[in-house]
């Protein structure tokens, strides 16, 4: 049997092999796959669930505000052990005040001998649910369960519609019938529903196996963020909203029947936001601006794992082939979302299960002005420049190429050449000291479009829609920055979006795996919200530039792009990740890599700058990053 320093030289001797065979990033891959192996999740739940200690504190507690909370659970031929399960998850809370509302449209069914329901039976249609005497015999035991036996199965809206009409709770949580709540799912919701700008609140969740013994597959989410919810239902479990404004929006609607949550969920956002924070006034839908700080005071995130999505034969959570239906309805859902916004879109289901790609359309033909600082490397500059021309579905764009101090005849001559063939090329001379923020200052005081893509000359298109999908976005009322997925020369990706508080500053995340390969929660492959994105492919209104003064000219070379976009989230706008324009990059060519003392100590006194700057966003942490994940290990790793 192999000790632990024989394992641990092992694990050195493969890695070792792995990064001479095949280089450094299938090191980075085969260590975060390794991270991610069930058994490590398992531990840090175990850790991280509230203690024994912790939820006897909190049954013997008290709120100053005390909502009732209204579970609603639609059952069919729901197995009894698994009702019970789910029913003692709720009796367990140590929140006491809610009501448990179960409409049950079982009515037909038979139950095996093993407490299972199984094929509805025609002869036994007018017979009474096979769930009736147990529902009977829990509300008994607890009078807050409270059920209704539907004369029939009309489906999963309007049986939750039916559990809704018995709800006379302040608010509204939604639970399936086999899942299960932690014991303290309530009390952190009623802690967060304390903040009386409250009206949505969401928790994590994970899956559980069949027999409640195993935790899987976490689904650590962040705040609300609109983009990631219009390519896929991140938020599920658990969800609790305001019963005012559920009943409101109309309830549930059938027509949505697979996906009657997600779509609900997008109506209550809605009617949430357009609500405001002013008594008496309103905000219309197509005014709603989703990267305002108001949206994360009215939609709550607790970021605990507090449901548990069970895995059964059949179900979406085991098999997402199960319900192919489902995938339709939610990309109506979010169809009929852009519409009621007045956003020109039309919403694509991808070839990943529950996958969607909102490609918003360009509104008119507004110029793009593409800046590129250039010192020599006249091929990368060629071949960044052709891609564009060459491939680019969107054609209104003009070029300006920053000329900076450069040395070489060649490159002069190639500005000559380049002019003349493209009459939309235009060179303008930086002639101080280097200063990437200064360079691209000066090259968008020139610019003649009203959107500005930034761009390193060693990058080249790979999508032919990619200008076309980030101008799209960056239309948008709510939005400010949108950045692009790069792909390195070997088909990993360079670039995926930013995280800010990795080494008190900020991180790539998903640097480094395969650019198919889907990333925590497949996010390296949908549009994403993060704080920033590299500037080495990135679009701004020349509006929103000039209302910040451009990039900050005292960041010369590192956390400029950073400092950037932070300062357009100040503004109440959106920074987005668009996985569909694609770029590769051939990163740092031009200026090297921050590998000698001088300009490693230049770096370090540059993101001392930046951490004074930007020191107490970083300390309140990424709210587009989970906090249970380790700032000290790698992305999307739980601590």
């Amino acid at each position: 049997m192999e000790n632990k320093s024989t394992k641990k030289l092992n694990k050195v001797q493969k890695a070792a092999k792995v990064l001479k065979e095949k280089g450094p990033f299938e090191v980075v891959k085969k260590t975060v796959s390794s991270l991610n192996r069930p058994y490590v999740y398992m531990n840090w739940f175990k850790k991280n669930r509230a203690s024994k200690q912790e939820l006897e504190a909190q049954r013997n507690s008290h709120f100053d505000y005390e909502p009732k909370v209204s579970i609603l659970v639609p059952t069919y031929r729901t197995p009894i052990p698994m009702l019970k399960e789910m029913v003692a998850s709720v009796t367990s809370q140590t929140y006491g005040n809610w009501e448990l509302c179960i409409a049950d449209g079982s009515v037909g069914a038979r139950i095996d001998e093993n407490g299972n329901a199984v094929e509805e039976d025609k002869s036994t249609l007018k017979v009474k649910s096979p769930l009736q005497d147990v529902l009977s015999e829990l509300s008994a035991a607890d009078p807050r369960i409270v059920y209704k036996v539907l004369s029939k199965n009309g489906g999963i809206s309007y049986n939750t519609n039916q559990a809704l009409e018995m709800a006379t709770g302040d608010f509204i949580a939604l639970l399936d019938h086999d899942d299960i709540l932690e014991p303290n799912a309530l009390y952190e919701i009623v802690e967060a529903l304390q903040d009386p700008d409250a009206r949505i609140v969401y928790t994590d969740e994970d899956k559980a196996t069949y027999n409640l013994k195993k935790f899987m597959d976490p689904n650590f989410k962040p705040e609300f963020s609109i983009d990631l919810f219009r390519s896929h239902n991140y938020i599920t479990h658990l969800f609790v909203c305001k019963t005012e404004i559920m009943r409101k929006v109309g309830g549930f609607n059938s027509t949505f029947d697979g996906a009657q949550d997600f779509e609900i969920m997008y109506r209550c956002i809605e009617e949430a936001l357009c609500e405001n924070l002013v008594p008496g006034t309103r905000i219309p839908t197509n005014e709603i601006r989703y990267g305002e700080e108001r949206v994360r005071r009215i939609i709550r995130h607790v970021p605990k794992v507090l449901y548990h999505w069970r895995l059964v034969k059949g179900s979406t959570a085991e098999n997402p082939e199960s319900k192919m239906y489902a995938y339709e309805a939610g990309r109506l859902a979010i169809q009929e979302h852009l519409n009621r916004a007045g956003t020109p879109a039309k919403v694509e289901i991808t070839s990943l299960w529950g996958m969607y790609h909102a490609k918003y359309e360009v509104v008119g033909l507004p110029l793009v002005s593409i800046i590129i600082p250039n010192k020599d490397h006249v091929n990368d500059l060629d071949n960044c420049i052709r891609s564009i021309i060459e491939k680019s579905s969107y054609k209104n764009l003009e070029f300006i190429i920053a000329e900076n101090n450069s040395t070489d005849d060649a490159t002069f001559k190639y500005y000559e050449k380049i002019k003349d063939e493209f009459k939309n090329v235009k060179i303008v001379k930086w002639e101080k000291e280097f200063n990437y923020s200064a360079i691209n200052n000066f090259a968008a005081g020139f610019a003649g479009g009203e959107y500005l893509l930034f761009l390193n000359n060693d990058t080249e298109l790979i999508t032919d829609t990619g200008i076309a999908e980030m101008l799209a976005i960056c239309e948008r009322k709510d939005v400010g920055i949108v950045g692009a997925k790069l792909i390195y020369p070997d088909e990993t990706v360079q670039h995926a979006g930013i995280v800010l508080g990795f080494r008190d500053y900020a991180q790539h995340v998903f640097c480094g795996i395969g650019r198919e390969d889907y990333g925590f929660m497949v996010r390296a492959r949908i549009n994403v919200n993060y704080n920033a994105v590299t500037g080495a492919c990135l679009m701004v209104s020349k509006a929103d530039f000039e209302k910040v003064s451009g990039f900050s000219e005292d960041l010369p070379v590192a956390g400029n792009d950073v400092d950037f976009c932070l300062k357009i989230r100040e503004l109440g706008l959106l920074v987005v990740f668009n996985a569909f324009s694609e770029w590769y990059h051939f990163e740092s060519k031009s200026r090297g890599y921050e590998d000698t003392p001088e300009k490693k100590a230049r770096f370090e006194k540059e993101i001392d700058l930046f951490r004074k700057k930007w020191g107490e966003k970083i300390d309140k942490g990424d709210e587009f990053y989970n906090p249970n994940f380790s700032l000290k290990k790698a992305p999307y790793e739980v601590g």
